[in-house]
């Protein structure tokens, strides 16, 4: 017999709260009236805080709560006669789920961005207004273009959804505490001794950096002002010479980070931001241009300081990780491959008991992880589809959408965590009694892809984008396909989504040693379910007895079983097979010694050759 769910009281990490779509009228309604107290005939939502993060603080989530939609990516354009909500193909099956389509228009980014809906829907001589706190350089010059050639004009304004938004949240004020040199692989001192080395060789005197994420892995912190994500808010100036300043939202700074960082940098309180902007005049200042808001650009301007728009160098170091960030991923996949076995043995018998829920898989999961140790958060609010839910591509169950699993359909969960060592990431995709002949196809071509991205070697400087076809073509084979990238960069007890690496048809970042991707191609039957299938990858060199040049692979990270139910091998290759086989024995090699004896049973008999 294999393990039961552990059931012991603790928080829960996500919230099952219904979306908030049924006020999207009258709080769009409300918005509107502050546009014409304002002299305004539209304003732009992003799904945007104002260091451009994927997961915001609550007083951030202000398109959650002016429209319902909870996803991570989404603009609404606002008029006073019509609105739209522009989402990517991860959300148009959600996104028409969770608001009021009677008053704001889905659209999907493949068939219009949020500058072509305002240049086809604002009028003449009509004003359009914009939080400079949330746009970064270059969107506001694309705003700006269609704007004008609308005969239209753009105008900043104090954001007006936090004008109508009654019970807005307090900023937040989670702890700010040391992130141990062991683990980080580098002291704070030697990283920032790099990014004034590139400073230096880009012809500037400081960098403003605007990237929580980069604060983060700079000066060894880590905090909690966001969910999923260990942040600490705020924004530093790193001079060329002499101590850095950081401006932190929380207040909430353990001593031993500010004894920490003494010789090299002092802690300031956020509201001293702009004191510390102003004295940049003579200052040439590079300002990230994916995260650095188009306010920061004007008062290093207004100060008379020089904004050089373009990468923080800090970004590409981050994503190469060092000795001690590999070896804490390692040990993290190990942690969070048995937990996630034995919730797959458990799985196996609940689902097929018969009234399993979703949300009771997530919390089932939840507790297998907090009872493996050293559980910090999840890495991402969990998605758990049964059937059609699956087809959802970010489905977040709610307490409305709740669904149990039933006998003949596939379930799909996507899940992750945060460990002190690393950050987790793995989807797995189950057969609930048998499945279909086309299930098993489609979940053996979806694996086909998976497998070829894992195996593939190639050379160095190759990107994202020369490799994602590798996980469509046995999809494009039998005229399938799907709408998301193949694999996204994830961080060493950070962001489990990180850039600049990505493997995607927009993936243009050359892969190094030393960066961790994900490795989940998928295929969507819309209104019948959904399969997807996730590992996390690390580049690694690759030496070819008689190759010419140097090349590089892929060592896999994740370990779990992948269902051999749904696994067709006819359509497999000898060696795709073999390589399918070796994983699994990889996976019980690793994961066996810290299981029960009933769930130990299980995982052999879920990494059993293909051929038994």
């Amino acid at each position: 017999m294999t393990e039961t769910s552990p059931s012991r009281p603790r928080p829960r990490f996500q919230s099952f709260e219904d979306p908030s779509h049924r006020k999207g009228a009258e709080r769009i309604e409300a918005l509107r009236a502050a546009l014409r107290e304002h002299g305004l005939d539209g304003f732009v939502v992003p799904r945007a805080d104002e260091h451009q993060s994927e997961y915001v603080p609550a007083d951030a989530e202000r398109l959650a709560w002016l429209t319902g939609f909870t996803g991570s990516a989404g603009t609404a354009v606002i008029l006073m006669e019509s609105a739209a909500l522009v989402v990517d193909g991860r959300y148009t099956l959600q996104a028409p789920e969770q608001v009021d389509t009677g008053i704001l228009a889905v659209v999907p980014l493949a068939e219009s961005t949020p500058e072509a809906w305002i240049a086809a829907n604002l009028r003449r001589d009509q004003v359009l207004g914009y939080d400079p706190w949330l746009h970064t350089p270059d969107s506001l010059a694309r705003l700006e273009r269609v704007v004008t050639r609308a005969g239209g004009a753009v105008r900043a304004v104090p954001n007006l959804v936090d004008a109508v938004w009654a019970g807005r949240p307090r900023p937040p004020a989670g702890p700010v505490v040391v992130h141990p040199d062991t683990l980080c692989g580098e002291s704070s001192a030697d990283k920032l001794g790099r990014v004034r080395a590139a400073l230096a060789e880009g012809g500037c005197d400081a960098l403003v950096i605007s990237d929580p994420h980069n604060l983060a892995w700079a000066f060894n912190l880590r905090g909690a002002d966001v969910a999923h994500t260990p942040l600490a808010l705020g924004y530093a100036i790193l001079p060329r010479a002499g101590l850095a300043r950081l401006f932190l939202v929380s207040p909430n700074v353990d001593p031993a980070l500010r004894a920490a960082l003494a010789p090299i940098a002092e802690i300031l309180p956020r509201a001293e931001l702009d004191d510390g902007l102003a004295s940049l005049a003579g200052v040439r200042v590079r300002l990230d241009a994916a995260t650095g808001a188009v306010a920061l650009k004007e008062k290093i301007e207004a100060a008379g300081g020089t904004a050089d728009v373009g990468k923080d160098p800090i970004t590409g170091m981050k994503a190469v990780k060092n000795a001690a960030e590999i070896a804490g991923a390692r040990a993290a996949h190990i942690r969070d491959g048995t937990s996630v076995v034995r919730f797959l043995a458990w799985l196996d018998g609940a689902a097929l008991g018969g009234g399993l829920t979703e949300i009771a898989a997530v919390e089932a999961l939840e507790d297998f992880r907090a009872a493996g140790g050293d559980l910090r958060e999840v890495s991402f609010p969990t998605i758990s589809g049964s059937g059609p839910n699956g087809a959802i591509v970010h489905y977040r169950v709610s307490r409305t959408t709740d669904r149990a699993v039933q006998t003949g359909e596939l379930f799909l969960i996507d899940s992750g965590a945060q460990y002190a060592d690393g950050t987790t990431d793995i989807t797995r995709t189950v057969a609930v009694g048998v499945p279909s002949a086309e299930m098993r196809d489609r979940f053996t071509r979806v694996l086909k892809g998976h497998v070829a991205i894992a195996r593939a070697v190639f050379p160095v400087g190759t990107t994202g984008a020369q490799i994602d076809a590798f996980a469509r073509a046995p999809l494009w084979q039998a005229g399938l396909d799907f709408d998301h990238g193949t694999g996204h960069g994830v961080g060493a007890f950070l962001s489990v989504h990180e850039g600049p690496q990505r493997i995607a048809k927009t993936g243009t970042v050359a892969l190094e040693p030393g960066m961790i991707l994900s490795n989940e191609p998928g295929y969507y039957a819309r209104g019948a379910y959904g399969i997807r299938i996730e590992n996390l990858v690390l580049v690694e060199p690759r030496a070819i007895a008689g190759g010419e040049r140097p090349m590089l692979g892929f060592e896999t990270l994740t370990l779990a079983p992948y269902d051999r139910r749904l696994i067709e091998p006819d359509l497999l290759e000898p060696e795709e097979r073999a390589w399918i086989d070796a994983y699994h024995a990889r996976v019980r090699d690793a994961l066996a010694s810290g299981l029960d004896a009933g769930t130990r049973d299980w995982l052999e008999r879920a990494t059993a050759p293909l051929d038994t």
